[in-house]
């Protein structure tokens, strides 16, 4: 009889899952495989290797969503989205998307581009004069520092690219002396307000003049701040009226409801590579404000169609988002042989991309570690996602993990080469 009611149990669970996927609509049409140009055998390489790195526990779990000509041929869930609580990854899991967050900040803007309302040559200091006065650090052989004034404005252009002297604090990559003045990425907005991050910020120095390197950073924190100022709302809700509602990315968000909150991808308490204890500070600390560079939140199925809209020039299932040239302006390179190019020093991978309004952009075929073509466009998150689109094999992939640690950086060269090697044609 307990073996009958363990076996009763186990059909109910099975059944209670099978509803549950089925619950779930797809966020793309779906194909076979053959239909669109991949290998099920070659597919089937992301199964084995998430079933070994989960196996190894080097990762909790993950969701990944590959979708050719506008047609989902890959969409699973792997592992568990709690290690602590050993609650399995569901498809519609709710990941920390940190600077996959920039993106959707960076077309918010762009829409007030197209209304007249933002141009990339505007100077910075008309929204938030504070940066006009910003001076630039300049680091003596002593080791001490000399400020010396901007040759030039920063200026809205400057943001989406990179290219404004503002960096990050605590970043492995950087050398800098004053990336120990610095905040870390989500610090900011923890603390204090839009106008607290402005002031705070802008009382340091920059690390290069504006328009001479890419420095990662603060830049595109403060574009979604400008964002507010010229749409009079929060950043939020105008990327929900603009873009998450219609695009119908129902869990994208800056701040998780109650009901949200049980399917946040939680990471390992410790670094699989380093054993140092490791969190993803944001699920259970709120913000103060909508930081455009890193304090968003959505699900691989939103971001696939966000992904997809960028693929279609703008627009997807009926609701256009913004224009097909808008679109080619955001995704082609804007770094001109006067500005230190500096993208793949934030990853080894990055090798042969410019940069373009807030993606990496790929200028040339080799060099790149990850197969690929030029014209992809690409970014990726400190606590382990990724996505990419490769316009001419009509490609979006998204990758959810929660992964903090170094090893995130393995994982994206990893599903690149792992996609690339499951076309056929």
């Amino acid at each position: 009889m307990k073996r009958i009611v363990a076996a009763l149990a186990a059909v109910t669970i099975a059944s209670t899952t099978i509803a549950a996927t089925a619950s779930q609509a797809a966020p793309l049409p779906e194909a076979k495989p053959d239909e669109v140009g991949f290998s099920q055998a070659g597919l089937t390489r992301l199964d084995d290797f998430f079933e070994r790195e989960i196996a190894r526990k080097r990762v909790p779990g993950a969701v990944v969503a590959i979708a050719r000509d506008g047609r989902l041929v890959h969409y699973k869930a792997y592992g568990q989205l709690d290690p602590v609580k050993g609650t399995p990854m569901p498809l519609d899991a709710v990941f920390a998307l940190a600077s996959m967050t920039k993106p959707m900040a960076a077309v918010a803007a762009l829409t007030l581009m197209e209304q007249g309302r933002l141009p990339l040559q505007a100077r910075l200091a008309d929204y938030y004069p504070a940066f006009g006065a910003m001076q630039v650090g300049v680091v003596q052989p002593d080791g001490s520092m000399k400020l010396e004034p901007q040759a030039r404005p920063i200026r809205i252009h400057d943001l989406y690219r990179h290219t404004s002297g503002l960096m990050y604090g605590g970043r492995p990559d950087s050398a800098s002396p004053m990336a120990r003045l610095y905040p870390d990425g989500t610090a900011p907005a923890i603390e204090g307000d839009t106008q607290a991050f402005v002031d705070r910020i802008a009382k340091l120095p920059l690390a290069h003049q504006p328009a001479t390197q890419f420095e990662y950073g603060f830049s595109i924190d403060v574009l979604g701040a400008v964002v507010e100022k010229v749409g009079e709302q929060r950043l939020g809700e105008y990327l929900g009226k603009v873009v998450w509602q219609p695009l119908r990315m129902k869990d994208a968000t800056f701040h998780p409801t109650e009901a949200q909150r049980p399917r946040l991808a939680r990471p390992f308490a410790n670094d699989p590579l380093t054993g140092k204890p490791q969190a993803i500070k944001l699920l259970d600390t709120p913000t103060q404000f909508d930081c455009g560079g890193a304090c968003a939140f959505a699900t691989v199925g939103d971001y696939l169609r966000f992904g997809q809209m960028l693929l279609n020039g703008g627009e997807l299932d009926g609701a256009r988002i913004f224009s097909p040239q808008t679109v080619r302006h955001m995704t082609s390179n804007h770094l001109g042989p006067e500005i230190k190019n500096t993208v793949a020093n934030i990853e080894p991978h990055r090798a042969g991309f410019g940069f373009g309004l807030s993606v990496a952009v790929r200028t040339e075929s080799g060099l790149s570690a990850v197969p690929g073509n030029p014209g992809e466009f690409t970014w990726n998150g400190a606590y382990g996602t990724q996505f990419f689109c490769d316009p001419k094999e009509r490609l979006v992939v998204v990758v959810g993990t929660a992964a903090p640690g170094e090893l995130r950086k393995y994982y994206r060269e990893q599903v690149q080469d792992i996609v690339y090697g499951a076309m056929v044609k």
